[in-house]
This record gives C-alpha cells, sequence and structure tokens, in this order.
C-alpha cells in the first residue's frame, strides 16, 4: 500500500508539470545501436508520465566520450545519458554525475541484490554510486564444439591446462591456429589478469602493478598462445570475414561478446546451428572451475546540473525494470543487469537463462571483475594491448614490456597521485 501511495505521488508530481505550462522535455544522450531503439521504449514511459516528454539525442559511439568531456566544459550536458562504465570514474572525478544513493534508498524496486555484483560495483567509483546498470556486456568463448569432438576433445577445458592441451589436440588434428586471438584487441588479455588475484593497479589505483607474478603470469599464457602456433598473429582487421572462417571451421574458439550470438545465429549456414556454442573463460587453477571475465557494458546516469532530475530519475527506474529491461533485449541483444529478468519468459515460453547460447554468458556474469575505478583507465587500456602486441611480435621480452609498461603507467597515473596526496595532507 505504502508503495502504491508513493508511486501515484510520483506520478502526480510529473503530470503536475505538464499542468506548469506544457510538459518537462528530457534530452537523453545515447550511443551506437542502443540510440536507435532508445526512442522505442520511450512511449511507455511518456503513458505512464503524461507530463514528459524524452528527447532522445543519437551519439555515434566514436565521438561519445569527447562529447560528453565537451558538454560538462560547456555547461551543455543533457539531463542523463548512457555512459560507458570505464568512463564512470572519469565523470565522477570531474564532478559531473548526480549521487544516486538517495535516489534508491526511495525506490525499493530497484533492488541491488538483484544486479550482478561484479557489474553493480563498477557503478560506484570511489564508493560513490553514480550509475545504475542499463546492459552488461562481458567476454567469453565462441566454440565450434563438432570440431572438439573430431580432435577427441570430449569436455569443454575448465582451465588454462585443459585450455592449451584442447588447442593442441586441434593442431595436431590439422588446425593451423585453432584460436582467433586479435592482437589489436586487449580484452582477452585483460580478462586472464583479472583472473587473478592481485590487482592490475596497485596502492589503490597509485601506481601499475604489471611487473607483479600475478600479471606476468597472464601475459606469459597469452603470449604462448601465439609463440606455440595456438592463435595467429593478426589483428581482426586481417581477418576477412569472422563469420565465415569461424563456419569454414578455421578456428574453433573465439574470445568475444555478446553481440555475436546473433550475428553468428544470422550469418552461419544452418546445417552448422548444432555446431557451435558459448562457454565460460577456462580459469587459472585447476580443479576450481572457469575463471573470471570483464564486468562490461554501459549504464545510465544524471547530471548534476540537470534541472529535472525527479523526471531523469523516473526514467531511469522505468528502464530498470525487468519487463522494459526484456523488451531491450528483444530490441538490442544486449543482455540485461538484473538476474530476475533473466527468468522472464521470452517467445515460446522459455527464459533468457535457457537459452542455449545465452546460457554461459548468465553464468559468466557471477564471475565477472570490475576494471580499476580510475579517469586514467582509457590510456591504460591501450597502453597495455600495446604491449602485449609488441611482445607477440617479437619486438619486446616479456620482461622488458612489463618494466616499460609500469613506468609508462605510473607516469599517466601521475596527476591522480599528487591529487590524491595533496587530499589526504588537507
Amino acid at each position: 500500500m505504502r508503495r502504491r501511495v508513493l508511486l501515484t505521488a510520483s506520478a502526480a508530481a510529473l503530470a503536475g508539470c505538464a499542468r506548469d505550462g506544457g510538459p518537462t522535455v528530457l534530452r537523453f544522450w545515447a550511443m551506437g545501436r542502443e540510440s536507435e531503439v532508445a526512442a522505442e521504449l520511450m512511449a511507455g514511459f511518456e503513458r505512464e508520465n503524461p507530463g514528459v516528454r524524452v528527447k532522445v539525442e543519437q551519439l555515434p559511439w566514436t565521438a561519445a566520450h569527447e562529447k560528453l568531456l565537451t558538454a560538462f566544459a560547456g555547461d551543455a550536458t543533457p539531463d542523463l545519458a548512457q555512459v560507458g562504465n570505464t568512463w564512470l570514474p572519469e565523470m565522477q572525478a570531474l564532478g559531473a554525475l548526480e549521487p544516486l544513493d538517495g535516489w534508491l534508498a526511495r525506490t525499493p524496486a530497484v533492488l541491488p541484490d538483484d544486479y550482478f555484483a561484479g557489474i553493480w560495483a563498477t557503478n560506484a567509483p570511489g564508493g560513490v554510486r553514480v550509475g545504475l546498470p542499463w546492459y552488461v556486456d562481458t567476454r567469453l568463448m565462441f566454440v565450434r564444439q563438432d570440431l572438439l569432438q573430431r580432435a577427441g576433445v570430449a569436455d569443454m577445458p575448465q582451465d588454462w591446462a585443459a585450455w592449451a592441451r584442447a588447442l593442441a589436440r586441434l593442431r595436431q588434428a590439422g588446425m593451423a591456429s585453432p584460436l582467433l586471438l586479435p592482437t589489436n584487441e586487449f580484452e582477452p588479455l585483460l580478462a586472464l589478469a583479472l583472473q587473478q588475484p592481485g590487482e592490475v593497479l596497485r596502492e589503490g589505483g597509485r601506481f601499475g602493478n604489471f611487473s607483479a607474478d600475478d600479471f606476468r603470469r597472464a601475459l606469459a599464457f597469452y603470449a604462448e598462445r601465439f609463440r606455440v602456433g595456438d592463435a595467429p598473429g593478426l589483428t581482426n582487421n586481417q581477418v576477412a570475414n569472422v563469420w565465415q572462417e569461424f563456419g569454414r571451421g578455421t578456428f574453433a574458439f573465439y574470445i568475444s561478446g555478446p553481440w555475436n550470438i546473433g550475428e553468428f545465429k544470422r550469418r552461419l549456414p544452418g546445417d552448422l546451428a548444432g555446431a557451435w556454442t558459448t562457454a565460460e573463460l577456462p580459469g587459472p587453477v585447476p580443479g576450481q572451475g572457469p575463471g573470471a571475465s570483464i564486468a562490461g557494458g554501459a549504464s545510465l546516469a544524471i547530471f548534476r546540473r540537470s534541472r529535472h532530475k525527479a523526471e531523469a530519475w523516473a526514467l531511469m527506474r522505468y528502464l530498470s525494470r525487468p519487463d522494459v529491461q526484456l523488451d531491450f533485449y528483444r530490441l538490442t541483444g544486449d543482455l540485461p543487469p538484473r538476474r530476475s529478468t533473466w527468468t522472464l519468459p521470452l517467445g515460446g515460453g522459455a527464459s533468457l537463462a535457457q537459452d542455449r547460447h545465452a546460457a554461459a554468458f548468465r553464468r559468466q556474469l557471477e564471475r565477472v571483475r570490475p576494471t580499476p575505478a580510475v579517469p586514467e583507465w582509457e590510456r591504460i587500456m591501450q597502453e597495455m594491448q600495446l604491449a602485449a602486441a609488441r611482445v607477440v611480435g617479437g619486438r619486446q621480452s616479456e620482461d622488458t614490456a612489463v618494466r616499460d609498461l609500469d613506468r609508462r603507467v605510473d607516469g599517466i597515473l601521475e596527476k591522480r597521485r599528487w591529487m590524491l596526496d595533496r587530499r589526504g595532507a588537507a
């Protein structure tokens, strides 16, 4: 009863905007495919909130980060926006985003425990919650299970050693390079690093920790895949058509994200429909099951300068409802961040958690780790990928690469250390 009274009062307050001289117009910035379909979700929200209209403004992903920073500097931010999870620390450090803990405390329908824990953690850099997960992303394996069976690999590898043995069996069966691991993608190496107990940045994000044994172990396993011939030293730009080559059996393992479920279903021949599957990333320790992966995706955030925060929160609350999240999944293929959404029936009565290809993502999402919550993380990821490419290309030894990476990252983090030290001294 109390919840119904609160919702009625909230709706009345939002509807009142219309009586005071026209509807409130919310500016909502969204990116990529999500921006194209977001407008389709607005009709339901506007029916429930007749005093509010939502203007969805589309941004390309390639320009979105710079656009957000420019808008903040020019005092031209929208009311709310889709923000990549790795951008939240930077936006929070600038003071651009509205803290959400107070709004959450007044909204019992948004249950923190219903969200995947690793994803939920990405939205509170520095302990201040400034985002609400909109959709989630992680990386795992797309696998030609029929090729594994032909090579005598009966079970999906659960750990690094079993994975290496499976790859060796595939090579012995005639596959030149059974693992596609593009050298210009940082995500596979990062996932292997996040499987280690240590952090990739030490002392609260003040220094790089790439010379430590944990990262060295991840880099060594990654580099070995190229050294022994499991993976070709190619960028994704040098692979003409990933889906075609996967269908031809050029490779049997490919680390990628959930968008490729739909792509493989559409692009592979019908007779291969039962030949491929998805599987969690193997972990580093035998006997302990699959390992962790990246807590990625995008969140919704309210800008501190918005004059319509109550209306913006109402929209965020609406987009966070499990039924609306399921509609969003149907439109985009983006995976929902709430566990309860995965249990809702899709077409035919089955739930998303029961989908043969999505189920592995559901399991993997229970084992994801957030990346370091520092504003400089985008630059650090680029340096990590470049260092790995130099090792794979034989231009640097692993030992030299990690020492050089620490030196570069320490330079990137110099201003952060200065600011934290000044804050501590104050």
